[in-house]
């Protein structure tokens, strides 16, 4: 997918405030409302008073090879995140949901206004002109009122939910031998699981443009067999990437036989007739918990009319792409419907820490992405990731210090 060109239509539509608006209407009865003893008045003492923009560096512990449809995705990213500060010395920082030059633009239209002209409590952010700081927004809010994201939301006690290693790629085709790219599989698979995550997400689809289809669908699937057979206490999820046809996952299902799969994500571009295919097959074979799709460039219509036919299990629309504050509004929608959540996080670690925190407050998730990251640019707090599940930070905002300074 074209990540840009997703968060230019999530900024151009699916975040208006039309969308805004529909979407909290449609679930504000199930929404966990902050405590009426909570004072939030000191958010409109503060005022916007500046911004800075800052690159900061992310590194993988290892090269991310490639998965169905791109090549190598190497190393790690190299972010831009916002830092807002207000006219009482307060500041929150994160991950922008527009370039800099749209933000600096974005930026001239709240300076010097009260937080609460752009951002409630209830809704996150109420205005067009603010979406671009989203985070950075609701992280100065946790820091005013000295408290996490979670609790901000309103739930006092966090909710937590189980969390997979999402660096399972292609990386036995960057290997010299067929033996060789297997036994990297399995010493990438003891690395994230002796890093603490219990669920491994294994890219599939090697036969959509780097073997031939014959070749790429045995490899899947033999990379499958090896991993359930060395992480027996693994539970397993594939993601294909959009890189397979409806008979093409029937026919990789069938090749793993009995190994039971906790998901099936993304197997093709999504299609009510072809869902239609797949769960009717799934369910004539138990093994397969979950499907799960509205990561890549989702048709937010469609995705809900194949929530609403019970032809997928799980919401994956990423958690920058298409919005933290629209997240918010969704995940009362979705649980009214028993559709469970699960924000595509891929990218860096900060994305998946937004993520726990969103979880802390609402639950109704599946299982949340981990993207395992270091950074001399970050502190990334005290989130803390025992037996599969990540608990998070309670400090202010997202619990998170930028330690370099603005480029």
């Amino acid at each position: 997918m074209e990540r840009r060109n997703f968060i230019r239509k999530s900024l151009g539509a699916a975040v208006t405030m039309g969308a805004l608006s529909n979407s909290l209407s449609s679930g504000i009865s199930d929404l966990k409302m902050p405590s009426e003893s909570t004072n939030f008045e000191e958010l409109k003492f503060h005022k916007i008073d500046g911004i800075e923009f800052t690159g900061i560096k992310l590194r993988y512990p290892r090269q991310v090879g490639k998965n169905s449809i791109k090549d190598i995705h190497g190393f790690g990213p190299s972010p831009t995140v916002a830092t807002l500060k207000t006219d009482k010395g307060a500041t929150g920082w994160g991950l922008l949901r527009s370039n800099i030059k749209d933000s600096t633009v974005a930026f001239e239209t709240i300076k010097g206004k009260p937080v609460t002209d752009f951002f409630t409590i209830e809704g996150g952010v109420i205005s067009d002109s603010a979406i671009a700081f989203d985070i950075p927004l609701h992280d100065l809010a946790g820091q005013i009122l000295r408290k996490p994201v979670y609790k901000l939301l309103g739930n006092d006690k966090p909710e937590t939910a189980k969390c997979y290693s999402g660096m399972i790629y292609f990386d036995d085709l960057e290997q010299p031998s067929k033996s060789a790219g297997l036994d990297k599989i399995l010493e990438e698979c003891q690395f994230d699981y002796n890093y603490g995550y219990r669920q491994l997400k294994v890219k599939i689809g090697r036969g959509n443009k780097w073997l031939p289809g014959a070749d790429g669908l045995m490899r899947d699937i033999e990379v499958t067999k090896l991993i359930a057979k060395n992480f027996p206490e693994v539970e397993i999820l594939v993601d294909g990437n959009d890189g397979f046809n409806v008979n093409g996952i029937i026919d990789y299902l069938k090749g793993i036989g009995d190994i039971p799969l906790f998901w099936v994500e993304e197997p093709f571009k999504e299609t009510i007739e072809d869902y239609q295919v797949l769960r009717k097959w799934t369910k004539a074979n138990e093994n397969i918990k979950f499907l799960a799709d509205g990561e890549a460039d989702p048709d937010m219509n469609l995705i809900a009319q194949l929530e609403d036919l019970k032809l997928i299990d799980v919401c994956l629309p990423d958690i920058m792409g298409y919005g933290f504050t629209p997240w918010r509004n969704l995940m009362p929608i979705l649980k009214k419907k028993n559709i469970l959540a699960s924000p595509h996080n891929w990218g860096d670690m900060l994305k998946t820490f937004y993520t726990v925190q969103l979880v802390g407050a609402y639950g109704n998730t599946a299982t949340i992405e981990g993207v395992t990251c270091t950074s001399d640019d970050v502190d990334f707090g005290d989130y803390k990731l025992i037996g599969g599940k990540y608990t998070p930070s309670d400090a202010p905002g997202f619990g998170m210090k930028l330690l370099k300074k603005n480029i």
